[in-house]
C-alpha cells in the first residue's frame, strides 16, 4: 500500500491526485540524469510496479479506483515530464496540463477509465493523460523556446 498511495501521499486531506502529482516532481529531478535509454526503462519499470500495487490496494480496499491509490497520477507525471527542460516552470506547465487532462478525460481517455478494471485500468487512463500532457508541452516549448 506504500507504493501504491504515493508513500502516503494519496492519504493527504483533498485532491489526493494532485499529491500524487507532486510526489513525481522529486522523482522526476533524480531521473532526469539518467541518459534518456535509462529513463525510458525506469518509466517501464513503475508502469509494471503501478498496475501490480494499484490492483493489489484496490482488492485489499475493495473499491474501484480508490483515491488514496496515486502512484497512477506518479507515472502520468513522470510520462508528461519527458525531455521537459530543466525549468521550474514547464515543470509547473507540465504539472497543470496533466491535472487537467487527468480531471476532465477527454476522448479516450474517459472511455479506457470506464472499461479497463484493475490495475491496468487504475493505471492506464494516468498514462494517456500524461501522453496528451506530454505532447502538448513539448508543442509549447518548441514554440516558445
Amino acid at each position: 500500500m506504500t507504493i501504491a498511495t504515493g508513500f502516503g501521499a494519496g492519504y493527504l486531506p483533498k485532491a489526493p491526485g494532485t499529491w500524487g502529482s507532486l510526489v513525481a516532481l522529486p522523482l522526476h529531478f533524480f531521473l532526469r540524469q539518467l541518459a534518456p535509454n535509462h529513463y525510458a526503462l525506469a518509466l517501464g519499470g513503475i508502469f509494471f510496479i503501478a498496475v501490480i500495487t494499484a490492483g493489489q490496494a484496490e482488492k485489499i480496499l475493495d473499491r474501484k479506483d480508490p483515491g488514496v491509490v496515486v502512484i497512477d497520477e506518479v507515472i502520468g507525471m513522470l510520462i508528461t515530464l519527458i525531455a521537459a527542460p530543466n525549468n521550474p516552470l514547464i515543470w509547473l506547465l507540465g504539472f497543470l496540463l496533466f491535472r487537467f487532462f487527468d480531471i476532465f478525460k477527454p476522448y479516450p481517455i474517459r472511455l479506457i477509465d470506464q472499461r479497463v478494471n484493475g490495475g491496468m485500468g487504475i493505471v492506464l487512463d494516468d498514462v494517456l493523460a500524461g501522453i496528451y500532457s506530454l505532447i502538448v508541452l513539448q508543442i509549447f516549448c518548441y514554440a516558445i523556446i
